[in-house]
């Protein structure tokens, strides 16, 4: 994956976000993402590619306290969920006839070493379409 040790500043609090290896295996293997069907799995899929963009325009922080011991040291100062948005094109007849616009959370960990990381992205849902 393209975007492993780089760093991606999200405009609207100036939080550094990390990307590692973990977020490789997590995003591919999550639980999230197995239970994904149709037309959300495809976008999510599709989402991987925009990832600094994703992250770049992230809002709404929401810290939230880790209580997994499975994540005691991966997450041991807790995790943050970011609101993101982005949008699909739809064709017929290799015209575009309209977008499908999606909402993302991105789940970011807080790490021991004080760095936080893209961990996941989750919850993906149709927001609404509009005519191109």
């Amino acid at each position: 994956m393209r975007y492993i040790d780089a760093i991606y500043v999200i405009s609207s609090d100036g939080a550094s976000i990390h990307l590692d290896k973990k977020f490789a295996d997590e995003f591919a293997g999550s639980i999230d993402t197995k239970r994904l069907r149709g037309a959300s799995a495809k976008a999510k899929a599709n989402a991987l590619q925009a990832t600094p963009e994703l992250l770049q325009i992230s809002c709404n922080p929401r810290y939230i306290q880790n209580y997994e011991a499975k994540h005691a040291h991966d997450a041991k100062l807790g995790w943050y969920r970011y609101d993101s948005r982005f949008s699909l094109p739809v064709y017929e007849n290799d015209q575009i006839i309209r977008y499908n616009v999606f909402k993302i959370t991105m789940l970011i960990r807080h790490a021991e070493d004080g760095r936080k990381y893209l961990y996941d992205m989750v919850n993906i849902k149709k927001e609404t379409e509009y005519t191109a």
